[in-house]
């Protein structure tokens, strides 16, 4: 019997976290430089981005972690598993190459790699439960939606 894929969590929610913390920390939307930036006038407003990755964050975790439970493998899940901390490494990595580096074109760079990474591991878990590919939809979306609001801003400076 195959465990519950809530039992997965323990696996997906550490990448998942990680980034959230290493990302937060390298976001700067008050800094003086930002703020200073040409935006599109279609740019969410600030107060939405803790909410939005909030739950994107958590349905990329459970989602993964359902996909993990219906692995024919361990080391299929395994695999599934690394390819998780690789896409988190890149969601956090943009943070800090567009805030702390004042680089949105690196970033706008790095942003491509990740919808790529993004839309793999979404297949991944398509692949192996249709289902809960669907609670990474709006990952894949938003970070669609992220590059070319980066790609605007990188434009405009």
């Amino acid at each position: 019997m195959r465990p519950h894929w809530r039992s997965h969590l323990r696996r997906t929610v550490p990448p998942v976290l990680a980034a959230a913390v290493v990302g937060g920390l390298g976001t700067k939307p008050t800094s003086a430089w930002y703020v200073g930036l040409a935006k599109p006038a279609w740019q969410p407003p600030a107060w939405l981005f803790g909410p939005v990755w909030t739950g994107l964050y958590a349905l990329t975790a459970a989602g993964t972690a359902r996909a993990m439970a219906a692995a024919p493998s361990r080391d299929e899940a395994h695999a599934l598993e690394r390819q998780l901390w690789v896409n988190m490494a890149l969601n956090a990595g943009w943070s800090w190459l567009f805030f702390t580096a004042r680089s949105p074109r690196s970033a706008l760079v790095e942003v491509v790699v990740l919808e790529a990474s993004t839309v793999l591991l979404a297949d991944k878990v398509r692949r192996l439960d249709p289902a809960a590919s669907r609670a990474l939809v709006p990952y894949v979306a938003w970070n669609a939606f992220a590059a070319a609001l980066n790609a605007a801003i990188a434009r405009r400076n």
